[in-house]
């Protein structure tokens, strides 16, 4: 018997036993179709994930220093200092400090509060989405924070030297205050005080940080008078390249550990510091993705486990209902090797037809399950998923529906002819 006619006689014995066949399969279309779903969900993730860290920048190293005995001025200078000295690895430094205080921002009839009760939501006024944040920064902000230039110029050294009223805008701020219309030049006030508008950012459009681009940016030298001169702890330092962050790390750490040394306890009494990288953010969260995708992959397997048990179960009752048939197919002289193809064959079909019918719902599930987890309108699963869930499928078929071939093969014909 070739493979054609044992497919055609695999076919014909499924169409033959209709419920018991899709009875059958249901295990293997349920098994697949919660692989390819929850693989793809998770892989959808970590694709948003690992977006999010590229929009907001790689080689980006967060850096927290405290001093105890003074204001972090001297702290802050020396860091400053410091990063610029190594010019050969780093791009530039910016504090990452936010005013804290309750702000008004006005431009012509428009005003937006600021660190108000209303803007966060409390009072019905302004929503969370749409809260600008007033952000104290370096000339070098932009390159640190991965943001774009649309128009305009960045702050300049001079301008926060000399503590000049200038100002960038992020596009969220842009768009509330002027509209499609262009602000450079333009004039802005902070709590009374004008502003220039020197340059707008590029949207970062990173989907559920809107507060990315709902920023204002102003020199950080106006700490003092607008912000009651609070501590400055917390800085952006930008590498220029993945092996420069790594150094630049082991850098900064060794000379943070000379200003803060710690005693035998393992504690400072002068300060304390923390210095982290972007890089290795996204490469914790890719880990943590990947084992994810194992473990949910491996308790979906379960399932096609469990089918694969109904395949073999369903293939001893096949060999039972057709001992007569192979009796007679051996005593004209049929080998071992043909009964055992035929069986495997019609395992493997079976699996088959349930592993393209999982793959089907698969698809439409993670469909629904991307706009509804993850908001994305058309979110399908790769073409690595959905081959390897029907050949996982298949082999299955092969593996559970060996044992039932081999019985079958195995059949004396004298006894197999005896059968009811």
């Amino acid at each position: 018997m070739n493979l054609w006619q044992a497919f055609k006689m695999a076919f014909k014995s499924i169409s033959m036993k209709k419920t018991r066949s899709f009875l059958t399969m249901l295990g293997i279309i349920i098994g697949v179709a919660s692989v390819v779903i929850m693989v793809s969900v998770v892989q959808g993730q970590n694709k948003k994930n690992m977006e999010y860290f590229e929009k907001m920048g790689d080689n980006k190293i967060t850096v927290q220093a405290y001093s105890y005995y003074d204001n972090n001025n001297e702290t802050s200078q020396k860091l400053y200092d410091y990063c610029l000295s190594m010019n050969d690895l780093v791009l530039g430094i910016t504090p990452d400090a936010e005013i804290g205080n309750k702000m008004t921002v006005q431009y012509g009839a428009k005003t937006l509060a600021i660190n108000d009760g209303d803007s966060m939501g409390m009072g019905g006024g302004m929503d969370w989405e749409k809260m600008m944040h007033v952000k104290l920064g370096s000339d070098q902000y932009g390159v640190c924070n991965n943001y774009t230039l649309a128009g305009g110029r960045e702050m300049s050294f001079l301008d926060v030297e000399k503590t000049n009223a200038v100002c960038v805008l992020g596009s969220g701020a842009k768009e509330a205050l002027f509209d499609y219309t262009d602000p450079v030049g333009e004039t802005i006030t902070i709590n009374g005080q004008p502003f220039l508008v020197v340059g707008w950012y590029e949207s970062m459009n990173i989907q559920y940080w809107p507060e990315m681009d709902n920023i204002i940016v102003i020199p950080y030298t106006f700490n003092r008078t607008m912000n009651n001169n609070s501590t400055i702890s917390s800085y952006v330092v930008k590498a220029k390249s993945a092996s420069a962050t790594t150094e630049a790390m082991t850098k900064l750490d060794a000379y943070l550990a000379g200003l803060f040394p710690k005693n035998e306890q393992g504690w400072s009494d002068q300060g304390d510091y923390y210095v982290q990288s972007n890089n290795s953010y996204a490469q914790d969260m890719e880990s943590q993705n990947l084992m994810q995708s194992l473990v949910l992959g491996a308790i979906a397997g379960i399932s096609l486990l469990v089918g694969g048990i109904g395949i073999m179960n369903i293939m001893l009752v096949t060999v039972t209902e057709r001992t007569r048939e192979i009796g007679i197919r051996k005593a004209i002289g049929a080998e071992r090797k043909s009964i055992i193809t035929q069986f495997l064959i019609e395992a493997a079909v079976i699996c088959s037809i349930g592993g393209i019918i999982g793959i089907g719902i698969g698809c439409v599930g993670t469909l629904i399950a991307g706009k509804l987890l993850l908001d994305e309108a058309m979110m399908l699963p790769g073409a690595g998923i959905t081959v390897g869930a029907f050949l996982f499928s298949v082999v299955l078929g092969i593996i559970f529906g060996m044992y039932p071939a081999i019985k079958a093969s195995g059949l004396q014909p004298v006894v197999a002819l005896r059968a009811d």
